[in-house]
């Protein structure tokens, strides 16, 4: 399948709350990307990782309140992780 600007990851974050569930998401989020993500993610270098994940760690989510956007926790870097891979 062909994108437009490229995907994210389809490994979804929501179920992350533990350590071994973030090893478990990324575990996931590389199996993507070995099977097709290099080719279709938006972000499918280190480097515009990298530049992706500086900018979704900088923006505010719209849905979450400001206190969830500053606690630390293993869905929240999932979730940054996973935005980081399609991040425009």
């Amino acid at each position: 399948m062909n994108y437009e600007t490229g995907r994210a990851t389809d490994v979804n974050p929501s179920s992350v709350e533990t350590r071994d569930d973030f090893a478990r998401f990324l575990s996931g989020v590389l199996a993507d990307f070995r099977s097709e993500g290099a080719a279709e993610w938006e972000n499918g270098t280190l480097d515009r990782f990298l530049d992706g994940l500086l900018a979704v760690a900088e923006a505010r989510l719209v849905d979450a309140s400001t206190q969830d956007q500053e606690q630390a926790s293993w869905r929240l870097f999932a979730e940054l992780i996973q935005g980081a891979t399609g991040y425009e």
